[in-house]
């Protein structure tokens, strides 16, 4: 393993996207559990996308563009959705102070999982990315490529759990203004909308 693929691994693991501003939300409104949970839950969905990229999935998403469209308004669907019940402060991302339940902890997770599986380019970019890291000589590469997998989902846990734990802080002092939390709810709709706009431009 490279420190190529470790650095680079790092930076995009670094750079907020849907996940890192999903684990901020629940971290900031709901505190360190829902931060773990939204952790948890944003890692695992990276499984489908580097097992694709292993078996050949992706490529047949990069080719497809039927295939690609559907999973890709899917996404965007969801992130619509997810912007819409945070405005309405409802829904798998209420932001609101939760001692909850082991039902809550999971729904939390699962939210978090359904974010990433249901983005394309996620799947793509593992088709893109790992096989870069995988040496010519490598007797059985999609080994190889499920171990760089596990390492980048490594990471992915450990900078979200720190943005998580962080934004769980923050929340403890920002819980006490109702005028902060509003603007907190639109400023975080407003991200998964961008988000979804974005992904709705995209193109394999």
């Amino acid at each position: 393993m490279s420190l190529e693929f470790l650095i680079t691994a790092l930076i995009v693991v670094l750079v907020p996207g849907t996940g890192v501003v999903y684990t901020v939300a629940v971290g900031l409104g709901k505190g360190r559990q829902a931060a773990l949970a939204a952790t948890i839950g944003c890692t695992l969905g990276i499984i489908p996308a580097i097992l694709a990229s292993v078996v050949g999935l992706a490529a047949l998403m990069h080719t497809s563009a039927l295939i690609f469209q559907v999973v890709k308004y899917a996404g965007v669907a969801y992130l619509l959705y997810l912007a819409w019940q945070t405005l309405k402060d409802s829904g798998p991302l209420e932001l609101k102070a939760d001692k909850g339940a082991r039902k809550s902890f999971w729904a939390t997770a699962r939210t978090g999982f359904l974010i990433n599986i249901l983005n394309p380019k996620l799947t793509v970019f593992f088709l893109a990315f790992l096989p870069q890291f995988v040496s010519p000589l490598a007797q059985n590469p999609a080994v190889d490529m499920l171990l760089l997998g596990g390492v980048f989902m490594a990471m992915t846990f450990g900078v979200f759990l720190i943005y998580g734990l962080f934004a769980s802080l923050v929340g403890e002092k920002v819980l006490r203004s109702d005028r902060v939390m509003v603007w907190m709810r639109r400023t975080i709709a407003a991200t998964f909308a961008g988000f979804g706009l974005k992904l709705a431009l995209a193109e394999q």
